[in-house]
């Protein structure tokens, strides 16, 4: 049984690979002009908002994996970025999302508390500066979160219905989660890392 701050990590990164999971599943639906239509957000349509997660997730994946071998930021990081939109589809948005899901999963996973403290170096437009990665790994799940919801707004826009996406941490919705997870290749306990909870008693009312 994990209850580690490492270990919780490895959870958000997996909620975050479900999540990408379900929203992409459900804009896969849309005609492929809805996909590309102009709408009102913070990017202008949910094929841009899209690449945008996946652009940004390999940028700071690098940083990371950089970081944790010792080595600095790279002077060609901002290639992530050219162009901003790299792929038309959704399918091909769907494959290397969920590549860029796992390396992020098998990194919180390579992490014990001990290295959760290594300094890392980030190249901005101004020069390079540093952070910590668990607040480095923190401000990514955060950006993830911020811009699915902005997807997940313009989907309800279109006649595809937007999926629930807040049916993870849980322990009485692992049902809702099943089919994907097991599409996945999750499970409960390697998530949770914690035995099931007894069943709840009767209420006497």
């Amino acid at each position: 049984m994990s209850h580690s701050l490492a270990h919780h990590f490895v959870t958000e990164a997996c909620n975050n690979a479900w999540s990408n999971h379900r929203l992409l599943a459900a804009c896969a639906a849309l005609p492929q002009e809805d996909f590309v239509a102009r709408r009102t957000s913070f990017f202008p349509s949910i094929k841009a908002t899209l690449n945008h997660i996946l652009t940004v997730d390999w940028y700071y994946l690098e940083i990371f994996e950089r970081g944790l071998a010792g080595l600095g930021a790279t002077r060609d990081s901002w290639r992530f970025f050219d162009p901003e939109e790299p792929f038309d589809t959704c399918g091909e948005i769907a494959v290397e999302q969920h590549a860029a899901d796992l390396r992020l999963i098998a990194l919180c996973k390579s992490l014990g508390d001990d290295r959760l403290d290594t300094v890392v170096e980030i190249p901005r437009r101004d020069g390079a500066a540093s952070d910590r990665l668990r607040r480095l790994l923190a401000h990514l799940f955060q950006h993830q979160i911020h811009h699915r919801g902005q997807a997940h707004a313009m989907l309800a826009g279109t006649r595809v219905k937007p999926p629930q996406l807040d049916e993870f941490y849980c322990t009485g919705e692992a049902d809702l989660r099943e089919r994907d997870f097991a599409q996945l290749g999750f499970s409960e306990a390697a998530i949770w890392g914690e035995r099931a909870l007894p069943p709840r008693p009767p209420r006497p009312w």
